[in-house]
């Protein structure tokens, strides 16, 4: 039953975090993560050789916020609406050396994007690889891998995955 109720408190982050981006309300994307947090979006093919390169890593939530920043006051680009899918989050085991308390867990998801005016199509897909702490405002990320099975990325990744 702890499981159960584990994975549903994972599934219900994953629906917020989801939902953060696809409303555009980038300035609370950050907060899902703890202070020290680090949000990579990596390669499949990089991830599976154990390849350290990234098209983004983020090492903190001050270094979320000045992507945020970047976002939404620096770059210029014609405007589109992202809509996310997350699969049902799979609790994983803890690893040997883990320090107490952490959680992983991992979901597939896709993202779509949809200018306005124009059809769909899907902007990124792959499988989220997380390490979760539990904190007094709830399940945190202490990091999320975004990890893309796409081998090409739709002109620039703008915005957070």
């Amino acid at each position: 039953m702890e499981h159960l109720l584990l994975q549903h408190e994972i599934d219900e982050l994953n629906a917020a975090y989801a939902a953060v981006l696809d409303e555009g309300r980038f300035d609370a994307w950050p907060d899902f993560f703890v202070e020290d947090g680090r949000y990579t979006v990596q390669a499949r093919e990089n991830f599976d050789r154990g390849l350290p390169l990234a098209l983004m890593d983020l090492e903190s939530r001050g270094m979320m916020r000045d992507r945020v920043y970047g976002v939404t006051q620096t770059i210029y680009h014609r405007p589109y609406y992202m809509r996310h899918v997350v699969g049902r989050a799979q609790v994983l085991p803890v690893q040997e050396g883990d320090a107490a308390g952490l959680l992983r867990a991992q979901a597939n998801y896709a993202v779509f994007r949809t200018r306005p005016g124009d059809a769909s199509e899907v902007y990124n897909v792959g499988r989220y690889i997380d390490t979760l702490v539990r904190t007094g405002e709830g399940l945190r990320f202490a990091s999320r891998r975004c990890v893309y099975d796409s081998e090409m990325v739709l002109n620039s990744l703008i915005y957070p995955v």
